[in-house]
């Protein structure tokens, strides 16, 4: 455990930082002088410290190696303006509102072979033919920055494709790129291709669009086509996870094969064959799946579940987690920072670590609630695993997880079972349409139970925000309450006493943080204007939004919840704002600005003022220009060239984000 812990830090360390920079070659001599110093020495206490250096840097390799920035074959070594390139099609992404997205690869710039991914967005047009994974375009590029997002705690989309290794994306039309006959060979193409022929043979039978969006999720692995609304509602009923193909699909999966191969044990070797099937099929279902990064996980760790459940292997389950976390980590570092990694790994440990205590509490007499106690405390456990990451990442909790999980889990193994028998029945077209009808009815029946939970408004605890720090205190207060509650000792309750200690410590501090802020911020918003000055739990807000729904859009909602906003007024500023001994000018479509004694204002110019930006310049001489959101384009391109003419510092919130002063 202690050396993935290594690894872990390894990979922080190297994302965030980029200390190791010096090649490929010099990796292999480093790790080489490490090895031959862990030969040389015997004292135990230097070998265990030369070991986590090993470890750690291992973790620093791995994020080295796997970026292909450090290549020398890196497309944007060799990209010019204009330049001809071919791209192969990796995975195909849900689309936008506006654009259909793909994750391509760089295969070729100017007849170069290279490689590297970008985001491929083409615009959504009624004549346009999807394209396929392992197809290949040709086209000239024009590759562009992906934006930082352009208000405080909005989703950095950035940040998240960097950790998928992608920097960069292109923006088409339809009739802007040539299709090529020829297309690569892949596994994960040959997937895509045979999970098509089963989506085609299903659409045959009539499914509605719900229903077929689920059992797509269900089996193979595709969410692409589920609703915002049923997503939604299954987030809301804490049963998300019964969409995405992950351990819970994989761990069913095993069982029912451990079941029907159970007879196989009594042959010679039959252990080895049984175990051989297991795996085998357990990798047939995660190509099924389109081996994406979840079904690839999960069946790494079950892989190694199996082989230790098959060969009787002590503490097989902390085995099989920890040596499938170091495998994929060494092979996929960037796994690390993906919510579904840490998500599974933490509800896994959680069940290894919990549950066994949470089961000796009660120890029913019947089978009934034998079976409905473990999958209870199984749940509980599960959910205190992933309780603080969840809160950290999606601002809620359900309160009535349990529900859903209790009524959904056990069906589950039924509906995989009569998904892959319809499935199977439909390749060869003799599924019944009844058959069809009544596994269709089962799944909207699921959909209904989980809407009707989501719409429980009083168990959903909504807009609850943790820092960090605070998740991270309350994983040290849950290790801590765990191992005293298991060995009721005065060490561990000094331990536990301690992390409430640090847990108050770092609510009261943040408390006052946030209680003690002023500032005063122009958001960024296309054709909008909103301006705020935040006094602690308050913001007193000028905008021209919805305004009945405006604490909910999206460019100040993410704002509201994380920095604890309890309280918003809706005031108007007039022309003049006074804030920390600067005065700010607002100039709107009324081109007012004819004030005396302002003192070199910041000037903020708001809904496309007609004004001669040089003579207000000149006249009251602002110490800085800003545009908001709600500008025409056409006017911030000439008003910063006339600001960079006179000297004067231009702020453009559609490129640099919201503006902001801290008093």
């Amino acid at each position: 455990m202690h050396f993935v812990v290594l690894v872990i830090w390894g990979i922080i360390f190297q994302f965030y930082t980029k200390i190791w920079s010096f090649g490929f070659l010099p990796i292999f001599y480093v790790i080489l002088f490490l090895l031959s110093l862990l030969f040389i020495f015997k004292n135990k206490v230097v070998r265990t410290i030369l070991a986590f250096f090993l470890f750690f840097f291992i973790g620093i390799v791995s994020v080295y190696v796997n970026n292909d920035q450090n290549n020398k074959d890196y497309y944007h070594h060799f990209v010019e303006q204009n330049s001809k390139v071919i791209f192969t099609v990796k995975r195909v992404l849900k689309s936008g509102f506006y654009h259909h997205k793909y994750q391509v690869e760089v295969t070729q710039v100017n007849g170069l072979k290279t490689r590297g991914e970008v985001l491929l967005n083409i615009n959504k047009d009624s004549l346009f033919i999807p394209l396929k994974v392992d197809e290949q375009i040709y086209l000239k590029a024009v590759f562009q920055e992906i934006k930082l997002p352009l208000n405080p705690h909005q989703f950095n989309y950035k940040e998240y494709l960097e950790k998928q290794g992608i920097y960069q994306q292109v923006y088409l039309n339809n009739s802007k790129f040539i299709k090529l006959k020829t297309s690569i060979f892949s596994l994960v193409g040959l997937s895509s291709k045979f999970r098509n022929k089963i989506q085609e043979s299903l659409q045959k039978h009539h499914f509605k669009p719900d229903e077929l969006a689920v059992i797509n999720a269900l089996l193979l692995g595709q969410r692409q086509d589920i609703s915002k609304e049923l997503i939604s509602d299954y987030q809301r009923a804490g049963a998300i996870h019964i969409l995405a193909v992950s351990g819970l699909h994989v761990g069913v999966f095993l069982l029912i094969l451990s079941f029907l191969f159970k007879p196989i044990e009594r042959i010679k070797y039959g252990k080895f064959i049984k175990v051989s099937l297991i795996v085998l099929l357990l990798w047939v279902f995660a190509f099924i799946a389109g081996l994406s990064a979840s079904v690839v996980r999960a069946v790494t760790m079950f892989t190694f579940l199996a082989l230790g459940m098959t060969f009787r292997r002590k503490n097989r389950i902390e085995f099989s987690l920890i040596t499938s976390m170091f495998l994929l980590l060494i092979i996929k570092p960037m796994f690390l920072f993906d919510v579904g990694f840490q998500l599974s790994y933490l509800a896994v440990f959680g069940i290894i670590w919990i549950q066994p205590k949470l089961d000796a509490i009660y120890k029913p007499r019947f089978l009934v609630d034998k079976k409905v106690w473990q999958l209870f405390t199984v749940s509980i456990a599960a959910q205190l695993g992933v309780l603080p990451l969840s809160i950290f990442y999606f601002q809620q909790f359900p309160g009535l997880f349990l529900a859903s999980n209790l009524i959904i889990i056990p069906c589950l193994m039924y509906i995989l079972v009569g998904g892959i028998i319809s499935i199977f029945l439909s390749l060869f077209n003799i599924l019944p349409q009844f058959l069809a009808d009544v596994y269709g009815k089962v799944i909207s029946w699921m959909n209904s139970f989980v809407s009707w939970i989501s719409n429980q408004e009083a168990f959903l605890f909504k807009e609850i925000s943790i820092s960090f720090l605070m998740m991270i205190s309350w994983y040290v207060l849950i290790v801590f309450g765990t191992r005293f509650f298991i060995n009721k000792k005065p060490k561990k309750l000094l331990f536990f006493l301690t992390s409430i200690l640090i847990l108050q410590s770092i609510f009261f501090i943040e408390f006052r943080q946030k209680n003690d802020k002023n500032e005063f911020i122009i958001f960024h918003k296309s054709r909008h204007s909103i301006i705020g000055k935040r006094v602690g739990e308050q913001l007193f807000l000028q905008h021209d939004l919805d305004s009945l729904n405006f604490k909910d859009d999206y460019s100040l909602k993410s704002f509201r919840i994380k920095e604890n906003i309890k309280v918003i007024h809706q005031i108007d500023y007039k022309n003049i704002i006074q804030f920390s001994n600067k005065n700010i000018l607002l100039i709107d479509s009324l081109s007012v600005y004819n004030i005396k004694g302002l003192g070199n204002p910041i000037v903020v110019l708001q809904q496309s003022p007609r004004i001669n930006l040089s003579r207000l310049i000149k006249k009251i001489k602002p110490s800085q220009i800003i545009a908001d959101g709600s500008n025409y384009k056409s006017y911030v391109k000439r008003w910063k060239l006339i600001s960079e003419k006179e000297k004067i510092p231009f702020y453009n919130t559609s490129k640099s984000g919201a503006f902001i002063i801290k008093k």
